[in-house]
């Protein structure tokens, strides 16, 4: 992939920040014609480097209370490596991350309650032939920051 100019960074900061700002409005604060930043912004799209736009959701407000962290490591070692497609039907999974460490993979889940997370948890545990090792989040100070470009 080739690097990304100043400017197309300026437009990603700025679609980081506010994705559903216009091509006016990035036109202004980039200086360049509405035209010309559309033309960057779908280069940008086809290239990979924007690759969606979505709505950040309040998980509290539509239900999902409990966000927990649950480490997972196969029960056996010499099992293939295929956590994430065994996992990939739940929907309470907002992440999976492939780690370093004790584990081999973190996954970041939302559910409504204690007895949610526990059933999750049993269902993670069959799927994928894994131990789980569970972190509750009490509070998020603050999440989902866009990266600096």
């Amino acid at each position: 992939m080739n690097p990304v100019e100043d400017i197309d960074r300026a437009i990603v900061r700025l679609l980081a920040a506010d994705g559903r700002m216009s091509f006016t409005d990035l036109g202004k604060a980039t200086g360049l014609s509405t035209s010309a930043v559309h033309q960057r912004v779908r280069r940008l799209e086809q290239r990979g480097v924007i690759r969606g736009y979505q709505a950040v959701i309040d998980a509290e407000a539509v239900g999902l209370a409990l966000t927990a962290f649950i480490s997972v490591k196969p029960i056996d070692p010499s099992a293939p490596d295929d956590v994430p497609d065994r996992l990939a039907d739940l929907v309470e999974l907002e992440a999976c991350h492939s780690v370093a460490g004790d584990e081999n993979y973190i996954l970041k889940v939302r559910v409504a309650s204690p007895t949610e997370l526990e059933r999750l948890l049993a269902r993670i545990r069959a799927q994928a032939g894994v131990s789980t090792r569970t972190t509750v989040v009490l509070s998020t100070p603050y999440e989902a920051r866009p990266p600096s470009v």
